[in-house]
């Protein structure tokens, strides 16, 4: 190996054990909020994407976690935040997590994957732009990457919590 293999390979050990520690601080201070709001689930870590990844599944069918997921993941969204920010504390570095409950952003990702599927399918019939509704960063992120996929461009259009994505044609 070379000099600058070894240094990225180095890099590459350090950034994955950076993000397995953001799984663990941010397990510990979910299993606390599990605990305080006597909720039953299991928390699973992984790293996705260059990112900690964080679940909270559970094998009692998962009602009890529907309330951490809130209407249209709102709840979700305010507990990544906090999750974040126990990181953060810890760390004292800005943590990229996802977190994930019941697997509602893995259901919420498939069914945007199809969304943007869908566009690109129609900008390329048409050769018009199409315009999604509103939608947070995590599911204009998912959009995005289903229209790259698809060999089209997208882009961001809009102020928060009304910023939307357009599909352009080629």
């Amino acid at each position: 190996m070379t000099e600058g293999t070894t240094s990225a390979a180095a890099e590459g050990a350090d950034t994955l054990t950076r993000l397995e520690q953001e799984g663990e601080i941010a397990a510990d201070y979910l299993e606390g909020l599990l605990d305080i709001a006597d909720l039953d689930g299991d928390i699973d870590m992984d790293v996705e994407a260059d990112r900690a990844a964080v679940s909270i599944i559970s094998d009692a069918g998962g009602r009890d976690l529907q309330k951490l997921v809130g209407r249209d993941g709102e709840v979700l969204e305010a507990l990544q935040e906090l999750t974040r920010l126990a990181v953060h504390r810890e760390t004292g570095d800005r943590s990229r997590l996802m977190l994930d409950i019941g697997g509602y952003r893995a259901k919420k990702r498939a069914e945007l994957s199809e969304l943007g599927a869908k566009a690109a399918a129609e900008v390329k019939s048409s050769g018009e732009p199409v315009k999604l509704d509103p939608m947070t960063p995590f599911e204009r992120k998912v959009v995005h990457d289903a229209v790259k996929s698809a060999g089209l461009r997208s882009e961001s259009e809009g102020e928060e919590p009304q910023r939307f994505v357009v599909v352009l044609p080629a």
